[in-house]
């Protein structure tokens, strides 16, 4: 993403037609970080369309010699953060799992993952309960600390520290059945 200072100039202006252009030059990267915190492509249209308001009002406190690819990235993780504790605060319960049975039977990871492709992954992340999902995308995809995921979610350090080690387990066992799944007989 190779985004000019007079272009940033432009949208501090207020000018319609920089703010279309930054837009379409940073929308796919954008929406890729949507997609991974959301439950689907409405949501992630909606956490752009916030994200994308929230990066034109603070482009006055971007500071060139930070990559902007690395703030605009930091301004939308954030927003869906903040989407997701708006969210978390109407439901009234939170669903976890339960009677989750541990597995000594894990596949080869790596022969496994030969075999797959970054859509059955998405796939499999996608399918980790809300919570899980966010804490692990935080902290694989994302690179946050432990301690900064606790901030961001209202949870202790520990939470978070569960979160990834269930979710991996949980992605672990998918692979597993995935590359050898059991039969039924009947």
């Amino acid at each position: 993403m190779n985004i000019e200072l007079d272009l940033i100039t432009a949208c501090i202006n207020r000018e319609r037609r920089a703010e279309y252009e930054l837009y379409k030059l940073t929308y796919s990267y954008l929406m890729s970080i949507c997609i991974r915190y959301t439950n689907n492509r409405e949501e992630a249209e909606d956490g752009l369309n916030i994200g994308f308001l929230k990066i034109l009002q603070n482009l006055s406190k971007y500071r060139a010699e930070v990559p902007f690819k690395a703030w605009v990235r930091k301004v939308m993780v954030n927003t869906l953060i903040d989407e997701y504790r708006k969210q978390k605060k109407h439901n009234d319960q939170i669903k976890y799992v339960e009677d989750y049975i541990e597995t000594s039977d894990f596949a080869d990871v790596n022969n496994a993952l030969t075999k797959m492709n970054t859509e059955q992954i998405y796939t499999m992340i996608k399918k980790l309960p809300p919570t899980s999902q966010k804490v692990f995308n935080l902290y694989a995809i994302d690179g946050f600390a432990h301690k900064e995921i606790a901030e961001m979610l209202n949870m202790s350090e520990g939470t978070s520290k569960w979160h990834v080690s269930f979710s991996r387990q949980q992605l672990q066992e998918m692979i597993t059945n995935m590359v050898s799944p059991k039969t039924i007989v009947s």
